[in-house]
């Protein structure tokens, strides 16, 4: 049975960071069949107690309502709490293992990606106008890509404000320029490319976050 940190981590990548089966398998060190088990259980792994017992067994279910409550509670406060009085460190260890149970998962952490594994899309429109030519000025649209391991960026200006960009149509566009002989790095490759909006790559079904697989190596 896997850990409550491995199995809140598993569903944290493939809910926040929409990452493949594969690389959380990969990333975590763990077996497909176990992160394919615990993606679609909504309970977490239940804490198993030791044979023989715990001085603590009889207070958990206090310490799991104090942590429902207040998931952040310090443990150095739970003791007064509860009225325990006795050893501090067998206390603290339970206090750790139920403590994640309860600790919502943080969408904005961090993940390292491997090199050419995903890249974001995305529209961004310009806050000033910008001269067009022949006397004209506009917002156009830009599209802008940011590679998941390397954080570079490219971006394409569009034409127009009406319409919106096809993703695989303009996926050379987003491409380094390169001279003769040379090949794009593998660090500015994408497999799967997200974007956070439907508009972004018409004709894509989702519900804000779109998957768009091979759209620089395609």
């Amino acid at each position: 049975m896997i850990s409550v940190e491995d199995w809140t981590e598993i569903r944290r990548l493939h809910r926040a960071e929409q990452m493949p089966v594969r690389a959380i398998a990969r990333k975590l060190g763990i077996s497909r069949n176990t992160v394919r088990r615990a993606i679609p259980d909504d309970a977490p792994p239940k804490y198993q107690r030791a044979p023989k017992g715990s001085i603590v067994d009889a207070v958990e279910p206090q310490i799991r309502e104090l942590l429902e409550q207040w998931p952040e509670m310090p443990a150095t406060v739970i003791p007064e709490r509860i009225g325990w009085d006795r050893g501090l460190t067998v206390l603290k260890d339970r206090i750790r293992d139920l403590r994640p149970v309860y600790r919502a998962a943080d969408p904005a952490s961090r993940t390292v990606y491997e090199p050419g594994e995903i890249g974001q899309c995305d529209l961004w429109f310009p806050p000033a106008d910008i001269p067009l030519g022949f006397g004209q000025v506009g917002r156009p649209p830009v599209l802008v890509m940011v590679a998941g391991y390397s954080r570079r960026i490219t971006a394409r200006m569009l034409p127009s404000r009406s319409g919106s960009p096809d993703c695989t149509k303009e996926r050379s566009t987003l491409a380094p320029p390169q001279g003769p002989g040379e090949e794009l790095p593998t660090a500015h490759l994408s497999r799967t490319t997200t974007t956070s909006r439907e508009s972004t790559c018409p004709g894509r079904k989702g519900l804000g976050l779109e998957v768009v697989p091979n759209w620089l190596l395609g």
